[in-house]
């Protein structure tokens, strides 16, 4: 069969159009986490967005206020409270030192065999120095880092700031080089947003609403180095299936051994009654059940995602695996075809 003119130029064209997209993607690939989490931080942030421009015309000027407040509301505390997070890790790490694990050990175990006893402390001096080191060793590289941490910061502020201002022409535009049909490309997007909706505000927005629940009860109760274990109760707490009990239960067991037992009653009583009800109210009223984003699925992505993706991975790592399991339905059901648009 002959080769025309015509199916030349097709395939220059499509020869161009990829070697565009490669050169694209390794101009910013150093930068496509930021960008990523920029994106993301707009589709949070929009709803606000629209509110402020109905009262201010100028989408210049709304999308600007919401950078303002971004930078207000998250990085100006995050520049005050990073100094007092570093002081306690450090101060964490050498109370660590000083703790007798062996006598904790004994008093948990009283009636075990000394074997038991040994191999039991030296299992948990092990976790507390991986743990404690692991941190030091991620503050100190971030620290490090400082620099292009600030520069990918002002990338995410830039594509924040334009993707609010232009949303509208950037959902036209995608949808315009879309190949699904549009009736099905409606419900595609009602479901991507349900699945977004049910992992941002539904694990994250939510688990940091615990995680700062229980930092509170830090505070009220006493508990020594309660801004770093907030964070690592905001972390828990995201977790499906974990929740916040992996943080406060061995510090009630540790204020128990201490002996303050008032301290330690009030204090888990206000973890079980409060801190671990929270998600069961405002999950509800926040994510739809309809969605049905499994817990498995968002704390597998969230894992995984940490891994490849760093912090971002919380979010990223749940809305891979949950878009993928939708087209995988999708052509369980034998559907998936329908959703293309015809080229003919």
């Amino acid at each position: 069969m002959a080769i025309s003119n015509k199916d030349v130029r097709r395939v220059f064209i499509a020869g161009l159009l990829l070697l565009l997209i490669v050169l694209s993607f390794l101009i910013v690939k150093s930068i496509m986490l930021s960008i990523i989490g920029g994106l993301i931080l707009a589709y949070v942030l929009l709803p606000i967005y629209r509110s402020i421009n109905k009262k201010i015309s100028s989408r210049n000027l709304s999308a600007g206020i919401m950078c303002l407040l971004v930078i207000l509301i998250i990085l100006v505390p995050s520049w005050y409270v990073m100094p007092m997070v570093t002081g306690q890790i450090f101060e964490l790490f050498s109370s660590s030192q000083n703790i007798d694990f062996s006598q904790v050990v004994i008093k948990i175990f009283p009636t075990a065999q000394p074997a038991f006893q040994e191999k039991v402390t030296l299992i948990v001096i092990k976790f507390i120095g991986n743990f404690t080191s692991g941190i030091i060793n991620y503050l100190i590289g971030f620290l490090q880092n400082l620099p292009a941490v600030i520069f990918n910061l002002a990338v995410i502020l830039f594509v924040f700031y334009f993707t609010l201002r232009d949303h509208e022409e950037f959902g036209d535009f995608i949808s315009g080089i879309s190949p699904f049909k549009k009736e099905k490309e409606i419900v595609l997007i009602n479901k991507f947003k349900g699945i977004t909706s049910a992992i941002i505000f539904g694990y994250i927005i939510v688990g940091v609403i615990q995680g700062l629940a229980l930092g509170l009860g830090f505070l009220i109760f006493g508990v020594p180095n309660a801004l770093i274990l907030t964070f690592l109760g905001i972390f828990a707490s995201m977790l499906p299936l974990v929740g916040p009990w992996l943080i406060y239960l061995p510090i009630t067991v540790f204020m128990l051994l201490g002996g303050q037992m008032g301290s330690a009653i009030g204090f888990g009583l206000y973890c079980i009654l409060f801190v671990s009800t929270i998600d069961n109210f405002l999950r509800p009223y926040i994510v739809a059940r309809k969605t049905g984003t499994s817990p498995v699925i968002v704390m597998v992505g969230m894992i995984g995602g940490i891994f490849i993706f760093n912090v971002l991975g919380i979010i990223l790592g749940p809305l891979i695996l949950s878009y993928l399991i939708l087209f995988l339905r999708a052509y369980k059901d034998g559907t998936i075809s329908d959703l293309f648009a015809s080229t003919e």
